[in-house]
Parts: structure tokens; C-alpha cells; sequence
């Protein structure tokens, strides 16, 4: 079996195009266990895995917890808020107390961006960044692709539009990066407070008008508004952000071809996303869930086999 090419999966930037084709081959392998009647394989059996959660999360704790499951890991849970950090204790004095108990592999999510990194230089054991403040969140945009991949196929050439909240997403940044290494062309569409000064220095198209990037792309992959994390007002209300950036049912209707809608949730119903559209045919959303699962599998069990 192949390796990947680093000990931690701290950000797509850090990963080589061979390391995202191997997650998802491997992916589509658990997805097919994941599947079956009887779902564990004991492929990480004499491993401990902590999942280090500084945020709040549903969908990626518990698709870690699930993943770590499915491949018979032993799982510590270990939530911020009813911890020591509350007196005080530093981010590397908490993780080396967890690791003085032998753990193995550490996944983190942190409101800090940088945190995995930093902590990737100060401990021994494997990190996987589950979200670091607006950085990035690597294991999002590899389910992601594996998504699309499972929808469109090869994804050379292929047009993907990610609309909404730039700024603030580190699902934007992950899937920018990911997708051009896959060759995908990559577009990003929203307000203009919204959108990163340095964005078009990412080699992305950058559109203003949502209407003419749905017109352009083969996916489109749309963010929520990240109100807890906006200091400021960047637009004048919800209803007037739904009313210009909003995607419903009639409006993919309107287009000359079939596009796939996707998103990572948690959705703003009637803000980004209408009912009738976050349930058409065009979405995938539920597939994105339950890929998120086989896609961490993937990523764990590949990170087990290499030691720093």
C-alpha cells in the first residue's frame, strides 16, 4: 500500500496531489465497508485516537468519532469547555497530558488559525486538523472532492463555484486548494466585503453576480454565513443577503443544464439555501455527510501507517 508523504494532515497546502488521489482511492475502498451489514474492520485496532475539540462541531465530531469506530480505534473525547483550559492550562501542556496517557494520533479543532501546525511542532503524534479559525479544514475538502469525483468523475476541467462567506470559511480555502490540484477550475462568488483582498492571487475567478456563476459552473459548493465569527456588519441583513446571494429551486430551474449543489453544513435554510433547493435533485448534501465518514477513515488509517 502506498504512503502519504507526511506524518500530519495539517492543511491541503502541506499535501502533494499523489497524497489527496491516495485519501480518496482509499476512501471509496471504506466507503463499500462502510456499506456492508457488519461495518468495523480492525484496521486500527492498537491504536488511540483523542479528538481535541476547542470549538463547537456536530457533523465533523461526530464523523471522526464514527470513522474512528468503524476502524476499532480506541476513542478519547476531549471537549474544552468542561476542561482545564478553563484554568488556565496552555494548548501544549493539555495535549502532552493527553499524550502522557499514550495516545496515539491527535485530531484537533481550534478557533486559532495555525494551532495544528504549532502543536504539530512540539508533540510526537500524528495531528489531523479538524478546523483551524478561518485556515483551513482539510478533511471537508477531500470529502468534497470525493464527492464530486463520485458525481462528475475526473475533475480536470471541470467548474466548480464556491459562493458565499469567503472571508470567514475555511472550507473555501481547503477546497481552492484541493481542487487545483485536481485540475478543477475554481470560482468564487459573493459579496464584496465578503470576499479576501488577496483572493484572485489564488489563481480563482472572482464573481459578483451569483446568477452568472451558477450560468458558468458544473458545481456549485455554497458556504453559510459565518455570523459568530463577524465582528462587524459586512452586509446591511439576512433578508437583503438572501435576496441577492440566495439559491432556490426556480433559479436552477432557469439554467440551460443540470449543476450539482452542494454544501457543508450546517445550512441556513432560506438564506444561502432554500428548502426546495437544499432537497432537489441537484444536491448532494446528504452524500457529502455520509462521505465525510469513509473519507476520514481514509485519512486516520493512511496517517497510522507513517511514522515521523
Amino acid at each position: 500500500m502506498s504512503q502519504l508523504s507526511t506524518k500530519h494532515l495539517l492543511g491541503i497546502k502541506d499535501i502533494t496531489e499523489t497524497d489527496i488521489r491516495l485519501i480518496l482511492e482509499t476512501a471509496a475502498n471504506f466507503k463499500e465497508v462502510i456499506n456492508r451489514p457488519i461495518k468495523k474492520v480492525p484496521s486500527l485496532r492498537d491504536i488511540t485516537i483523542a479528538n481535541i475539540f476547542f470549538e463547537n462541531s456536530t457533523r465533523t465530531r461526530l464523523s471522526f468519532e464514527l470513522a474512528e469506530k468503524r476502524l476499532s480505534a480506541d476513542v478519547v473525547n476531549f471537549s474544552s469547555a468542561n476542561s482545564s483550559v478553563k484554568k488556565g492550562e496552555t494548548l501544549v501542556d493539555t495535549v502532552n497530558n493527553i499524550l502522557a496517557m499514550k495516545v496515539d494520533m491527535v485530531v484537533m479543532r481550534h478557533a486559532s488559525p495555525g494551532a495544528p501546525h504549532f502543536l504539530s511542532r512540539n508533540i510526537s503524534a500524528n495531528i489531523v486538523n479538524a478546523g483551524d479559525g478561518t485556515h483551513e479544514h482539510p478533511t471537508q475538502a477531500l470529502l468534497d472532492a470525493f464527492s464530486m469525483t463520485e458525481k462528475l468523475g475526473d475533475l480536470t476541467g471541470k467548474k466548480i463555484a464556491i459562493i458565499g462567506d469567503i472571508l470567514h470559511s475555511r472550507v473555501a480555502l481547503s477546497n481552492i486548494f484541493c481542487l487545483q490540484k485536481l485540475g478543477a477550475e475554481v470560482m468564487v462568488c459573493g459579496p464584496i466585503t465578503l470576499l479576501p483582498k488577496y483572493i484572485s492571487s489564488l489563481g480563482v475567478k472572482v464573481e459578483l453576480d451569483v446568477r452568472k456563476a451558477l450560468e458558468w459552473c458544473d458545481v456549485a459548493n455554497v458556504l453559510r454565513i459565518q455570523l459568530e465569527r463577524q465582528q462587524i456588519k459586512y452586509f446591511p441583513s439576512l433578508r437583503e443577503y438572501s435576496l441577492y446571494y440566495g439559491i432556490n429551486k426556480k433559479m436552477l430551474q432557469a439554467l440551460n443544464k443540470e449543476i450539482v449543489i452542494m454544501h457543508p453544513g450546517p445550512i441556513n435554510r432560506g438564506v444561502e439555501l432554500s428548502s426546495d433547493a437544499a432537497d432537489s435533485e441537484h444536491s448532494i448534501i446528504l452524500n457529502q455527510v455520509e462521505n465525510g465518514v469513509a473519507v476520514r477513515m481514509a485519512v486516520l488509517y493512511l496517517l497510522a501507517g507513517v511514522k515521523g
